[in-house]
């Protein structure tokens, strides 16, 4: 985990389609609240994807839902963006403000230990995903992410920020 990664909210095209998304959220949600996971297999490898809309490697997670718990949501995203079952107990790891996506964007990050029980292919969200030492991450990862694996090793000092 050496080196600089991409910003997560970096390029015109990435910053309008999440102002155009948070344009949604605003008249839909009063607060928009995410969870997001780094997702570790039996080998000690952590579990990124590269969705089809914005640049970057990221942690799998999303937003919740009206009605929507944050361990439902959290095994919801997992499933989705990578076939992925929690093994034991998610640790919330850190509650996130994530003002560069809006004023009002949390972030409820957790660290688990997971199972993938079948490949996940690409679809319409996810371009590609896979599971890589914490020593040998693909080109490409987020600021965001490797900052958050940074904190999860003790390699970095907790932000209260995304």
């Amino acid at each position: 985990m050496s080196g600089a990664g991409i910003p997560e909210i970096g390029s015109w095209r990435t910053r309008v389609v999440v102002w155009l998304m948070h344009r949604v959220f605003y008249l839909t949600r009063g607060m928009t609240v995410g969870v997001r996971a780094a997702c570790f297999d039996a080998k000690g490898r952590v579990f990124l994807v590269q969705h089809t809309y914005v640049p970057g490697w990221y942690m799998p997670g999303g937003g919740m839902e009206r009605g929507e718990t944050a361990l439902g949501a959290l095994y919801k995203e997992l499933r989705e963006e990578g076939n992925l079952v929690v093994r034991g107990e998610p640790k919330l790891f850190h509650v996130y403000h994530n003002r560069n996506a809006s004023k009002r964007d949390h972030v409820l990050f957790y660290r688990v230990e997971v199972e993938q029980t079948a490949p996940r292919l690409p679809n319409m969200e996810i371009a590609e995903s896979g599971f890589f030492s914490l020593d040998a991450l693909p080109d490409g990862v987020t600021d965001a992410t490797l900052r958050r694996l940074r904190e999860l090793t003790g390699e970095a000092e907790r932000s209260d920020y995304w």
